[in-house]
Formats: structure tokens, sequence, C-alpha cells
């Protein structure tokens, strides 16, 4: 099968939602399909082999200018050139261009109106780029925020588009309350221009559905999976028990729940050798907020037991989740994905976690945890006590995390998933009509 997938780079950070496209890329290419994936907006950054091409297609740089002065939408293409190169968005991207959503409400509203906005002009160099391409079997998206892509790309070529699930709703949620709805309409609008959708996990699929009005039927789950090379079993030190937060350090993911949890399980066990270790992309917005995270403990005459270990590659990651007793990423919205949990428990890392979102289908299906009330302190400093002072608990949670994420939850099984999905589709009757 010959497989055209678009994949949306994150401005020079590690993303979860690059490593999982690019994941899959590989696993189907080491299958034998001829898989083309391409960038939008800057080159993606991933901690495994990157099969991406080094073309970038809407570039972050002229997408800018052309959003922000009429001048740039009709500059010649040869122009352009020297501002889509990768290595000059790679640059610009590792200075401080921002992907927060609420700087971005005009620049989404003019995607989402795709062909018919300011942007046309990247609309129309896609379009030619895909003309002077093999044709794909399947087109897929990488997200809803770019389901404007579907109907030129349905019409232009004549083959299914695909468009997935991923979380966009978290940055949706982030917009003004104007750009949020006018958002929301323009791609529920475009649903029908899309022949099937995939959604990372159950949680995803049932949401989204009510959320964009997609039809049940028309979503397929293909749940989130992991190449398991490098994760070993993990090597603890039985004298100290180490609490891991393993994820983007931002609000939105509870660090700061988890740091004030630390506190009060250490007041209820003010005998225990314990840490926080803390790992994960940290933006130069967000350096106060580890920062009062780091207060936490100190206030309580613990600061001495947290350490920041920063962005960590594929090897500093694996060896980071190898040292932990624990892993909580108490997050305060309803994550879809929760690939940080997958790979800890790839190490065979308990996980103590909020009852929300995707992590309930996780720890569910492989036993490989706890499960506490959202937003509750006491319940998550609770859920660290009880592996703390149950050593055998922890231990076949561990097993159970180990066993079960390599059950249910490898790149492997997510690449038969998608392949399943993209061998049933079949064309709907209005995919592709122009809007």
């Amino acid at each position: 099968m010959k497989i055209l997938s678009i994949t949306a780079g994150a401005a020079g950070m590690y993303c979860g939602s690059c490593f999982r496209d690019n994941a899959l890329a590989v696993e189907l290419l080491a299958r034998g399909h001829d898989v083309t994936l391409v960038p939008l907006y800057t080159p993606t950054r991933t901690d495994e082999t990157n099969v991406s091409r080094p073309d970038v297609l809407f570039g972050g740089i002229s997408v800018y200018l052309q959003q922000h002065s009429a001048l740039f939408r009709k500059t010649p293409r040869l122009l352009d050139r020297l501002w889509d190169s990768p290595r000059v968005i790679g640059l610009l991207a590792g200075h401080g261009v921002s992907n927060d959503a609420r700087l971005l409400g005009d620049l989404t509203i003019s995607m989402l109106e795709g062909e018919h906005g300011v942007l046309r002009k990247e609309f129309e160099k896609l379009l030619d780029w895909t003309a002077h391409e093999p044709s794909p079997d399947v087109v897929n998206l990488p997200n809803s925020l770019l389901i404007s892509l579907a109907a030129p790309l349905r019409r232009a070529l004549g083959r299914p588009v695909f468009c997935t699930l991923q979380g966009e709703e978290l940055f949706l949620g982030g917009l003004a309350p104007a750009y949020r709805e006018r958002s929301i309409a323009l791609i529920r609008d475009q649903v029908r221009h899309v022949d099937r959708f995939i959604a990372v996990s159950d949680y995803c699929a049932d949401f989204m559905a009510r959320f964009l009005d997609i039809p049940e039927d028309r979503i397929s789950v293909v749940p989130l999976g992991i190449n398991m090379t490098g994760y070993e079993r993990r090597q603890t030190d039985p004298e100290t028990f180490r609490v891991g937060y393993f994820a983007r350090v931002a609000p939105e993911k509870g660090l700061h729940l988890l740091a004030d949890a630390y506190v009060r399980f250490r007041q209820h066990a003010p005998e225990a050798r314990a840490r926080l270790e803390v790992a994960g992309y940290l933006a130069a917005s967000h350096r106060a907020y580890l920062q009062e995270a780091r207060v936490i403990l100190e206030r309580a005459g613990l600061g001495n037991e947290f350490t920041a270990h920063g962005e960590v590659d594929r090897v500093g990651k694996v060896r980071f989740l190898g040292r932990l007793d624990v892993l909580s990423v108490p997050a305060t919205y309803d994550e879809p994905k929760g690939m940080f949990l997958l790979e800890a428990m790839a190490c065979g890392v308990p996980v103590v976690q909020p009852r929300r979102g995707a992590f309930v289908e996780v720890v569910d299906r492989t036993g490989g945890g706890l499960l506490v009330e959202p937003d509750d302190r006491d319940a998550l400093a609770g859920g660290l006590h009880s592996l703390w002072t149950d050593r055998a608990l922890a231990e076949r949670l561990g097993r159970a995390a180990y066993d079960g994420v390599r059950a249910h939850y490898t790149v492997a099984r997510s690449a038969d998933r998608l392949i399943q999905a993209y061998g049933a589709a079949q064309p709907t009757p209005t995919a592709g009509v122009a809007c």
C-alpha cells in the first residue's frame, strides 16, 4: 500500500503526535509499505530514526508572513523557497516560535478556511507538490485542525482521506471563545470531506464524536503503540523511593498537583527516603511554573528531594524511567493519549493516575497501576503511599505494566489496526465535494 501521511511539526519540541506518526511510518516501511511522511509547518523532532521527508509543506514562516501581510500572499514561489527551507524554519523554530493556542487564533481560522482563506497560495503549492509525487492509495491527515486539506486532496487525488484525532481539543480549548467557536464550526462543516477518522483511544473516539459531530460509525480506534526496542525492566534503588513525572512541563499536565501530593505523602511517611524526579520539555514561558513546583517542596523542607532533569533523548528517557518506583502525570484535563504511561510501563514502572480520559483504559487494560480521583491531592498522595508501604503490590503492578503494554500497546499492534482501517474504508458519497 502506498500511503501519504502528513504530520505536523511542533516548532522544535518533542511532540507525542510526531512520535506516533513517525513510529507508525517506520513500522509500515519495515513491512514493505510505501510511506511518504511529510511535515507541515516545521520539521518534526523525534527520539527515534526520523523518516519524514526533508521538505516542509505549509512552511511556518510562509504561513506566518501570509497571515500578517497581504504582500506575501502574492510573492513568487521562487522567493518563498528562501523561507520555506527546513534549515531556516528549524533555526527560527528553535528561537521562540510559539504554538500556544492563545496566540494563534487568527492563524487557526485561516488554516481551517482552507482554499477560500488568506492561505490559499499554500493550498495551491500543496496540490502542485502532490502532482509531482506518485499517487497514493490513501492519505492521512494528522489532526482535525488540518481538516481543510481533506477536500482539495480528495478532489485532486481521488483517494480516501483519513484524519487522525489525537488531542487537538486541548489546543481548541485554549483559544479565545470567539476563535474556539468559529474553529469548531469550521471543522464540523468539513467532516463530510473525510472518508474515515482514526482515534488514538476509545475515550478519544467517544469524546470527539460528540465534540465535532462525527458519526460514530466513521471512526476507527487505533490505540497508541510504542517501539519496545531498548526498554528493559527497571533497576531501582531499594533504599530510595523515586516518584517520577515524565511529560511536557505545563500546568495542564499537573506537576503542581504531583508536587503537592508528594509533600502530603511525605508528611504521612516522614521516615521515607524518597525523591520527586521530573523530566520533559520545558518551554521558556513555563520556567516560572517549574520553579513554583520546586517551591512547594522547599516550603515543606523537602527542596533537596526535587530534581528537574530537563529534556531527555531516547537513551536518557529509558535511563530516567528505569530508575523510578512509580510514575504520575496527574493531568487536569481528559487526556486522550497518555503515551508517557506506555513508556513508563514498558520499563515495568507502575503508575498512579487520575481516573479520567484515556488513563482509565490504559490502566484497566494493562493492570499496571492505580486510578485515583481527579484533581484530588490527598487521593494522589494516598496512591503514592500505597506503593511505598506495600512493595509487593508495587512489584505486582510493575510486572503487569511490563507485560500489559507489550500485549496491548506495541507499535506493531497499532500498525495492524491502522492497515485494517485503511483497507476497510469506502469513500463517502459527499467526500471531496467543494465547500
